[in-house]
């Protein structure tokens, strides 16, 4: 088990294509988006993975994060037992100053919302922001992908 510790934002631009190291489709379900533990299920790359994450520290930088690698074929089947509304988006690894981000360009119920986080070593830990993020977004739950399958962007 691991603790993450990420800051997150809004996308402003797409400028950001220009650094662009990977690209890769992702469908995520819920099997619980309770906001103390939630436990996700992930198809990418023809791999599934289990997550369960825990409840954000009070600045929402941190949580515990335990994930396993699953056989797609038991991940197809876990699919079909998570909670409605699948997060379906596009995600592209983008290097900047010796930095990498992670951009979701979400589609579907949520088509419109494009997010980066970076994951950092420390709480304490700096960076330099790209002039395509914008506001910052770490901690507000209503971006939180466990959140935008029950209340999803679309319907903001």
């Amino acid at each position: 088990m691991k603790r993450e510790i990420e800051r997150k934002f809004l996308i402003t631009s797409n400028s950001f294509k220009q650094n662009i190291s990977s690209k890769y489709n992702i469908v995520q379900g819920y099997l619980s988006t309770d906001p103390s533990r939630s436990v996700r299920l992930r198809i990418s790359n023809n791999m599934g993975y289990l997550t369960i994450k825990g409840g954000a520290s009070k600045n929402g930088l941190s949580r515990l994060e335990w994930e396993k690698e699953l056989p797609i074929k038991e991940a197809n089947e876990l699919m079909t037992l998570c909670l409605a509304n699948k997060i379906v988006k596009t995600r592209y690894k983008v290097n900047y100053k010796g930095r990498l981000f992670e951009i979701d360009i979400f589609k579907g119920i949520n088509e419109g919302l494009n997010i980066a986080e970076i994951e950092l070593n420390s709480e304490e830990d700096t960076f330099e922001k790209p002039k395509w993020l914008g506001k910052e977004i770490t901690g507000i739950k209503k971006y939180y992908n466990s959140q935008l399958c029950q209340n999803p962007f679309t319907k903001w």
